[in-house]
């Protein structure tokens, strides 16, 4: 495709349009909404939300259980923006760019919090659906768009643009393209075929270890470079209220903060109600305890995993490199050839987890759509989608994931709005009774 063509214009117009700044502040101010008619829940009742999502039982109750659906929504917010995308965020935004993540993903808690909530409370359709239909007069065609965008969604940022980076990971170990392109598209058909009660099976293995690997591998890093620690905390925070000039003469501080609050929105996919998804089966949880679930995702996904990558990233940090070879250069600069094998297998499992959960997201936005009718083409198009990813290059395919994401996000949104009430009520009244269930299992 001619970059400088009518369709390359096309895309950036569209992708302007359902994903701009607009867009991302829409989403953030749902967080702040949120933030402020709950008393800042997410941080006055830090315990509460963790206490709920790690002390809950893991019987199945006729569902799929909360330790699953928790490992499915975090398989589908973890990614290779987890591990690549800080790095891009650091080497555009500066060091500041790290604590604007913070603050967006702070915000973001809460709209999780309410997305959770409010499909547990107006079950129905599946997951976020299930609220946006009955958003009001116009509640019908919004759940339509949402669902289009589910859809199309889960074929490019969910699946195409992830199987792209897996491939090139596992490349890395000596696997051929298009070996890895064959058994991940293989993959994707049973898994799209089986739906969510399949995922599950494999991101409660697949997760835990994933996320251990990259600890292990990033607290060895820490260690090595544990000297450098308090400098790394101090160019973030002197980076994020910098008034110094940044790329293009804007002030750092804007830049930080632009580079951050994108990037915090990309990563834990506040916004764009896909959680929910993963959530719906589980049976047995108040709405509020399924939007504390989502509180800890966020916290995991974001401001545990992310701050992790980018001290890495700080304390080791080359004038010469940039993006991705950032983070090769922190892991190897610390654990030798060692740590270059350990990211780039933990970049093939995140990139290989997200299409997993995402292919259920995908295939439910579709049933809507066609009345549960389409399971096999589903399956089909969605494993053609992962071979693609894998085989061909993605300079349109993140343009055009970032305007489907605006397809979810613009209609989630406006049904959060529509039902902003309910929230802080819920949670007034369902939370007291949680901390004494909790107290008393």
């Amino acid at each position: 495709m001619n970059t400088s063509g009518f369709p390359s214009g096309m895309l950036e117009t569209l992708s302007s349009l359902l994903w701009g700044w607009h867009v991302l502040g829409l989403i953030l101010a749902a967080g702040v909404h949120f933030s402020l008619s709950t008393a800042f829940f997410q941080v006055r009742c830090f315990f509460t939300w963790m206490r709920a999502s790690l002390c809950g039982s893991r019987g199945k109750n006729g569902g799929v259980t909360q330790f699953q659906a928790l490992t499915a929504a975090l398989a589908g917010s973890i990614g290779t923006g987890n591990i690549v995308g800080v790095a891009a965020a650091i080497t555009v935004g500066g060091p500041g760019a790290l604590f604007w993540m913070w603050v967006s993903s702070l915000l973001g808690m809460m709209t999780v919090f309410a997305e959770n909530l409010l499909a547990a409370k107006h079950r129905g359709a599946p997951g976020a659906l299930g609220y946006i239909e009955k958003a009001g007069r116009f509640g019908k065609k919004l759940a339509a768009l949402y669902a289009a965008g589910c859809f199309l969604s889960s074929l490019g940022m969910g699946n195409m643009a992830q199987t792209n980076a897996a491939a090139a990971a596992f490349s890395e170990f000596g696997v051929p393209v298009y070996v890895s392109a064959g058994l991940i598209s293989v993959l994707m058909l049973f898994v799209a075929r089986g739906g969510l009660r399949f995922a599950v099976k494999i991101t409660e293995k697949l997760v835990p270890a994933m996320t251990l690997l990259f600890f292990a591998a990033s607290l060895g890093v820490l260690w090595v470079f544990r000297d450098n620690l308090p400098g790394a905390f101090r160019q973030i925070f002197e980076g994020a209220f910098s008034l110094r000039a940044g790329a293009g003469g804007t002030a750092g501080m804007l830049l930080a903060m632009k580079t951050g609050v994108s990037r915090g929105v990309f990563t834990n996919e506040a916004g764009l109600g896909s959680a929910a998804f993963a959530y719906e089966e589980v049976q047995g949880k108040s709405p509020v305890e399924l939007g504390c679930m989502g509180i800890f995702q966020v916290f995991v996904d974001t401001i545990v995993m992310c701050t992790v990558t980018g001290l890495c990233i700080l304390c080791c940090r080359s004038p010469m490199l940039e993006g991705a070879q950032l983070t090769f250069f922190a892991y190897e600069g610390a654990l030798g050839e060692w740590g270059g094998r350990a990211v780039s297998l933990c970049t093939a499992l995140f990139a290989l987890a997200t299409p997993l959960a995402w292919c259920c997201y995908g295939r439910e936005g579709l049933f809507y759509l066609t009345g549960g009718k389409g399971k096999n083409l589903f399956a089909a198009v969605y494993a053609a989608a992962a071979f693609l990813g894998c085989v061909l290059p993605l300079t349109a395919v993140f343009q055009i994931g970032d305007a489907f994401n605006g397809l979810m996000a613009i209609p989630n949104v406006l049904a959060l709005f529509y039902f902003s009430g309910e929230v802080p009520r819920e949670c007034a009244r369902e939370r007291t009774l949680m901390r004494k269930a909790i107290h008393s299992a």
